[in-house]
């Protein structure tokens, strides 16, 4: 019997039993092989595993006291992919290898069909870093400080500080007077931002919006520090009026500031300059340190015309950006920018290395600058600019063909995500992997979306709706509180 790499094979839709503990039957090579070409166009796993998962509900408080329910994902160990040892015969056989790549090609079957339905998330998957393929045989690290070589000397340093330039330029700061790193994802970047101002002013309270990303208090929680909650506008940017009353409460503490550039639900962006007024107009002058979580329109928003900037000539200590939202990397990434002059305070000499670290993980991917440095390279400003106005026009086809259709939908001036009501049906919410929150949920257009995915889905939205409602009983959400009155289409508002 040839040793087995697990019962994921029947969530591919191939043949064996399977028990609902996730102890399967192995898949003969012949029987894989086959279940390739019969591949479902959903993948789903075993019926009784999906009702369970649909099932999964916790409750939880929402900000105006209401209670939500929130429906959790499904059980990844119910359909994971077991690692079991090979048997003895296993060489001489070669059923493990040639098992293992029918797992293999069904799971690169189910990534192009999950990709065909993906609208949720800022992710753009429109890219071909097959160039870069000859580089995969390497274990590329950059661990420590990017501007110091370490003993490693399988490194990608020269390319990381190549990007880190062509952002510190975006953003208006010289080369002798930033510091910096690639990161392995947007909250690490918002995670070292917060810590530097932490740094800065140890006695410090951190303030966020309400609609801040969640890692932005996940931070506050990891660092033991004093936060603050600020409300929001509709648009979801900072309410600075309650930051005003908020700041005022705590005039004898230095303040830490988040400031999003496109926050994570409405894609709403905050109004630097009228939270850098309000610090100085309450004594805070020289008192405050500004983290911008730009994690997905940090990249965009230069290229729009007659948005405000984001730049170090103003007051600010730190940007963060992801590198696989809108650039398109393949692998979780970022960039984290803030001023030379504040990162003495974190860094330390590490004799092990030959090199000093300032970093978060230490370790860090080495391949990620290179990706980044390659569409850099290819795009240039003129290349984002062109993707940036693409997918502005994209948000407002989708947002005018959801009003025209009855459906409540709101788009910020400054944004690419939609917002919109939540479809009734969750399994409809998965097939298209929306993202929600309470009664709405989103798109985010990227450079990968074009009309014709907006207008595939946008089909099929209404023909679900059709029949969701058709009873004359069960009506859409009302959205008002979320997106405003004249955004909202309910039965109330329409």
């Amino acid at each position: 019997m040839v040793g087995s790499v697990g019962n994921g094979l029947a969530d591919l839709g191939a043949a064996g039993a399977v028990s609902m503990n996730g102890v399967g039957k192995p898949l003969h090579p012949a029987e894989a092989a086959a279940a390739v070409e019969t591949l479902p166009m959903e993948l789903e796993p075993p019926e009784a595993l999906v009702a369970a998962a649909a099932e999964a509900k916790r409750e939880e408080a929402g900000a105006n006291g209401r209670r939500r329910v929130i429906v959790m994902g499904r059980n990844v160990h119910t359909s994971c992919f077991a690692v079991k040892e090979p048997d003895a015969d296993d060489e001489e056989t070669g059923e493990r290898e040639a098992t293992m790549a029918s797992v293999l090609a069904l799971y690169r079957r189910s990534l192009v069909e999950r990709t065909k339905h993906h609208l949720g998330y800022p992710y753009n998957l429109d890219f071909d870093y097959g160039a870069l393929a000859q580089l995969q045989h390497f274990s590329i690290n950059n661990l420590g400080d990017p501007f110091i070589e370490s003993n490693y000397g399988v490194h990608s340093r020269q390319f990381e500080v190549g990007v880190l330039d062509w952002f510190a330029r975006l953003w208006e700061l010289e080369k002798d007077e930033y510091w910096g790193y690639i990161t392995n994802c947007g909250t690490e970047g918002n995670l070292h931002g917060i810590l530097v101002g932490r740094e800065v002013f140890p006695d410090g309270i951190l303030y966020a919006s309400r609609e801040s990303h969640y890692s932005v208090f996940k931070a506050a929680r990891m660092y033991r520090m004093d936060c603050v909650k600020v409300d929001t506008l509709m648009s979801g940017e900072i309410d600075c009026a309650d930051f005003h009353r908020k700041l005022l409460q705590n005039r004898d503490k230095p303040a830490i500031i988040n400031v999003n550039i496109g926050t994570t639900v409405k894609g709403a962006v905050d109004d630097l300059d009228l939270v850098i007024k309000t610090l100085e107009e309450n004594g805070f002058k020289d008192r405050f340190y500004i983290h911008c979580d730009g994690a997905l329109f940090g990249l965009m928003i230069p290229f729009v015309k007659k948005a405000p900037q984001v730049t170090f000539k103003k007051p600010i200590g730190s940007v963060s950006v992801s590198g696989h939202k809108f650039v398109g990397c393949p692998m979780p990434c970022g960039v984290q920018i803030t001023r030379l002059e504040h990162i003495n305070a974190l860094s330390s000499n590490v004799e092990y290395l030959a090199s000093r670290d300032a970093t978060i993980m230490g370790s860090r991917n080495g391949h990620a600058p290179i990706f980044l440095w390659y569409t850099l390279n290819r795009k240039g400003y003129r290349g984002f600019q062109k993707e940036v106005q693409k997918c502005l026009r994209n948000a407002h086809y989708l947002k005018d063909r959801l009003k025209e259709a009855g459906v409540g939908a709101m788009l910020n001036e400054l944004s690419s995500t939609v917002v919109f009501e939540r479809p009734k049906d969750e399994e409809f919410v998965r097939r298209w992997q929306l993202a929600c929150e309470g009664n709405i949920a989103h798109v985010v257009v990227m450079p990968s979306v074009n009309i014709d995915k907006l207008d595939y889905f946008l089909n099929e939205l209404v023909e679900k709706r059709a029949t969701w409602y058709q009873d004359g009983i069960s009506q859409p959400p009302c959205i008002a509180r979320d997106v405003g009155v004249e955004n909202c289409l309910c039965g109330l508002h329409k």
